[in-house]
């Protein structure tokens, strides 16, 4: 099963970037196709990428013990890089969100507005104060 399967190998490598690069893809996608239809789905894409990401990852390890694909099998290695790939993704998915979420005010004001409507409301609007 796990003959000649190191930590250190490129393999582990394509499975972090794998399950990464899958995690973002679907969270992204899921955020900005649901925005106005489905609300809920936005607030869960983080979840949703990383469920998608973890199947994905899964479904590979399977394949590879019933020998759809050429390998040694399943690993317990590959599947622990699966999922370091998908934390990284879910960590800076999180940074990501709170980063460009965070409570910001205009000087003058006393309610404070999100980062990305000040900025939509900044460039859609022509600014009359001068």
């Amino acid at each position: 099963m796990e003959s000649g399967d190191d930590w250190l190998a490129l393999d582990k490598l394509y499975h972090v970037l794998f399950c990464f690069f899958i995690s973002i893809l679907v969270s992204t996608t899921v955020a900005i196709t649901t925005t106005t239809r489905y609300p809920f789905l936005r607030r869960w894409s983080i979840w949703i990428g990383s469920l998608v990401s973890m199947s994905a990852g899964a479904a590979k390890e399977f394949g590879d013990e019933i020998g759809l694909w050429k390998s040694a099998g399943a690993s317990t290695k590959d599947a622990i890089a699966d999922l370091f790939g998908i934390l990284l993704a879910y960590l800076s998915m999180l940074f990501y969100s709170s980063f460009f979420t965070s409570s910001v005010k205009k000087p003058g004001e006393e309610a404070a507005v999100s980062l990305d409507y000040y900025i939509f409301i900044k460039i859609n609007t022509r600014d009359t104060d001068e």
